[in-house]
């Protein structure tokens, strides 16, 4: 039988790692690559006989990279410490990699956000793959390279998104940072298009386009910080071409 292992990235999660490694506790083994936390994270991990490893972080990629070669299953699910795999993935995944009909598949995200689900925010990432010849590419929102066909799981994991106002705030600035980096590196050009255009759009995609009205308040509110977070990555950008960074 195929074996699984899961790799959880992780900084200061103390108050999450736990479920997420609970949902998956009967991988073949669970290895954290932890970010030098100063929290508890590291030491809820060992105790729940997950495998750790520790490396400073500098980009999403890296960090997962870095992990790779100490997984030693058929298979990879990737996951995050705010994430959890329900008991329907979960069997399907063991369904899916005793009789694989692709390399990889992706995983459907149900969001929770401000204390209720957005059934209308609903992403898919690759996140289940064999253990061959495989790496991620970008400083954030990493993309996963397989050789081979992807399919695509019928059963979601759930995501807890929302940790409060402002640190979703924070985190959207830091992935902006990264995203900008990139776009410097690439000698990408702002214009008055990124700087107005870009985020009225991410809004009206989110909230109206996606149906993101439906979800009430929450909905507002994602499509509002979407918005704000490509103003921030092109804001960013903009003070590294000016050198002001």
């Amino acid at each position: 039988m195929n074996k699984l292992s899961v790799i959880i990235p992780a900084y200061n999660e103390e108050a999450y790692i736990e479920d997420a490694i609970k949902s998956v506790r009967e991988a073949y083994e669970i290895i954290v690559i932890d970010s030098y936390s100063t929290d508890s994270t590291k030491e809820k991990a060992l105790a729940l006989g997950c495998k750790v490893i520790e490396r400073k972080f500098d980009n999403f990629s890296a960090q997962k990279n870095f992990a790779l070669p100490y997984a030693t299953g058929d298979w990879i699910l990737f996951m995050d410490a705010d994430e959890r795999a329900t008991q329907k993935l979960w069997f399907e995944i063991q369904d899916t990699i005793a009789n694989p009909k692709n390399e990889g598949y992706k995983i459907k995200f149900l969001h929770f956000y401000m204390n209720r689900f957005l059934y209308h925010k609903v992403d898919r990432v690759t996140r289940l793959v064999k253990n061959k010849d495989i790496k991620f590419t970008g400083d954030v929102h990493e993309k996963l390279h397989i050789n081979g066909s992807i399919g695509e799981l019928k059963n979601f994991m759930v995501h807890y998104t929302y940790k409060g106002f402002f640190n979703w705030l924070q985190k959207k600035d830091s992935y902006a940072w990264f995203q900008a980096g990139m776009g410097f590196k690439k000698g990408k050009k702002v214009t008055y298009f990124h700087l107005i255009f870009k985020p009225m759009y991410r809004f009206f995609h989110t909230y109206i386009i996606k149906r993101g009205f439906l979800d009430g308040i929450p909905g507002l509110a994602l499509a509002s910080i979407n918005a704000y977070g490509v103003l921030s990555r092109y804001a960013k950008l903009l003070l590294l071409q000016r050198g002001l960074k």
